[in-house]
C-alpha cells in the first residue's frame, strides 16, 4: 500500500445472486486526490461506493478506508461523508433545519454546529436562503445543501455518487468550484459520474464496465497513451461511411461524434490513406480525414471495445 493511500481495495467483489456487480477491484487512492470512477449505468459505480463506505459487505476481497477495514463500519463512518444519488433532504424543513437535523445525528455540540453552519452556508453562497424550505430549492441548491450536510462532522474522505446528475451546467460548474476548495482544504474526494467531461476534472480516473476496472490513469495519460490512432472523418453520407469503415481490417471501431466520425485504427494493420481510398471507391470521399487526440469519451468506448466488454445499461 502506498504511504499516502487513504483508500485501498484488493480483489473487492460483490455478487447479488448470480449477478457480479463488482468483479475483483484492485485500487488505491491517495490522500488529497480527486478520484473519479466513470462508467455507464449498471457498471458497478454505486456498488463500489457502498462497499467502500461499509454499507455493503464484500462477497470477496477486502478494502480499507482511512486505515480502517470497511467491515468495521463504525470506525469507517466517522472518517467519511457519503452523498448518495438521492440524498435524504427533508422538503418540509428549511435549509437551516436540515443542517441542524444532520448535526444532531452526528452528535455535534450546538456551539460547534452553529459555527460550522455559518461557515458552510457562506462557502456554498446560501446563507441568505437559511429559512427557505428545501422543497423550494433548485436542483443545484439542493445538491449544495446535501454536500454541506455531509461535511458537518469534518470527514477525511468525501464519497459522492453522481452528485451533479440532472443539474444544469452552471450549477455543475459552481458545485465543482466548491469541491476544488474542499480538496485545497485537505479532503480526499471519490466521485462517480457518467459525464466524461466531468471526469476531466479529476486527478485520476478509473474506467468501469460491467463491474470490471478496465483502465486507471490521469485523464491526460488516458487520452495520449492510447495504442490505437484516432481519426476525425467527415463525409457526405455519415451512416454509409460508418458501415463501410467498420468492415475494414484494422479498424477497431467507428463512432459518431456530432457531424463527424471518430475512427480508431490499429497501427500496422491499415493506414489512413488506404481507408480514404476505400471511401472514395464507394463515392464517399472524405472532406476531412485528420488524426486527432481522442476525447476521454472516445478512450472509454475504445477500451470497452478492446476488452470485449459491452455494457447495455
Amino acid at each position: 500500500m502506498k504511504p499516502d493511500a487513504i483508500i485501498r481495495a484488493v480483489g473487492l467483489t460483490r455478487r447479488f445472486g448470480e449477478i457480479t456487480a463488482l468483479d475483483h477491484l484492485d485500487l488505491e487512492v491517495e490522500r488529497g486526490e480527486i478520484f473519479g470512477l466513470v462508467g455507464p449505468d449498471g457498471s458497478g459505480k454505486t456498488t463500489t461506493l457502498r462497499l467502500l463506505c461499509g454499507l455493503l459487505d464484500p462477497s470477496e476481497g477486502e478494502a480499507w478506508v482511512a486505515g480502517h477495514n470497511v467491515r468495521q463500519v463504525d470506525s469507517v463512518k466517522d472518517q467519511i461523508g457519503y452523498m448518495a444519488q438521492r440524498f435524504g433532504l427533508y422538503g418540509d424543513l428549511t435549509v437551516e433545519e436540515n443542517m441542524i437535523f444532520y448535526a444532531e445525528l452526528f452528535g455535534i455540540a450546538r456551539a460547534e454546529r452553529d459555527r460550522l453552519m455559518s461557515q458552510l452556508l457562506t462557502m456554498i453562497r446560501m446563507d441568505q436562503f437559511r429559512k427557505r424550505l428545501a422543497a423550494n430549492l433548485s436542483g443545484g441548491m439542493k445538491q449544495k445543501l446535501a454536500l454541506s450536510c455531509t461535511l458537518l462532522h469534518h470527514p477525511q474522505i468525501l464519497f459522492l455518487d453522481e452528485p451533479t446528475n440532472g443539474v444544469d451546467p452552471v450549477s455543475r460548474r459552481d458545485f465543482w468550484a466548491i469541491l476544488y476548495q474542499l480538496v485545497r482544504d485537505g479532503l480526499t474526494l471519490f466521485v462517480t459520474t457518467a459525464y466524461l467531461d466531468e471526469a476531466e476534472r479529476c486527478n485520476r480516473v478509473g474506467l468501469l464496465s460491467n463491474g470490471r476496472l478496465i483502465r486507471c490513469d490521469s485523464p491526460r495519460n488516458l487520452r495520449e497513451n492510447l495504442q490505437e490512432h484516432c481519426y476525425r472523418v467527415v463525409t457526405s453520407d455519415q451512416p454509409a461511411a460508418r458501415r463501410l469503415l467498420e468492415k475494414q481490417s484494422g479498424v477497431l471501431s467507428v463512432e459518431p461524434a456530432g457531424a463527424r466520425l471518430h475512427v480508431f485504427v490499429i497501427p500496422g494493420q491499415t493506414t489512413a490513406e488506404r481507408l480514404q481510398q476505400v471511401l472514395a471507391s464507394e463515392s464517399l470521399p472524405a472532406s476531412d480525414f485528420e488524426k486527432i487526440v481522442p476525447s476521454l469519451e472516445d478512450v472509454f468506448i475504445n477500451l470497452v471495445r478492446k476488452s470485449g466488454v459491452r455494457n447495455d445499461g
